[in-house]
């Protein structure tokens, strides 16, 4: 659970960094809120790798999660399109992201079990 809470921390703090790159634009303000995200998220990834998540899990839940919602969230904040297609690859997304979690605890109880 807690590679889980970091990788969280990751997605979160990327999207924040993500988010604020776009608000810089019209104000350099939120250029220290992009820095401080993208460092923050960099940092939870790594822990997330040292609390034994496996790299390929760990950076496709973290890049796929951190598009969808950058996606979402610019919609909301900055009034972004989001078109059904669009909507359609965030679904995509989600089942990648399920597919390699599923495939993973797989590879890793066929370890176990040999």
């Amino acid at each position: 659970m807690k590679k889980w809470l970091l990788l969280a921390g990751a997605i979160l703090s990327e999207v924040t960094g993500s988010l604020s790159l776009k608000a810089a634009v019209e104000q350099p303000g939120w250029y220290a809120l992009c820095v401080a995200g993208f460092v923050t998220a960099f940092v939870f990834l790594s822990l997330t790798l040292r609390a034994g998540m496996p790299l390929g899990v760990a950076y496709g839940v973290w890049g796929a999660a951190g598009v969808a919602l950058t996606a979402l969230f610019a919609a909301l904040l900055f009034g972004e399109p989001l078109t059904p297609l669009m909507l359609g690859g965030i679904v995509l997304i989600v089942l990648g992201v399920l597919t390699i979690e599923l495939g993973s605890q797989r590879a890793h109880k066929n370890r176990e079990a040999h």
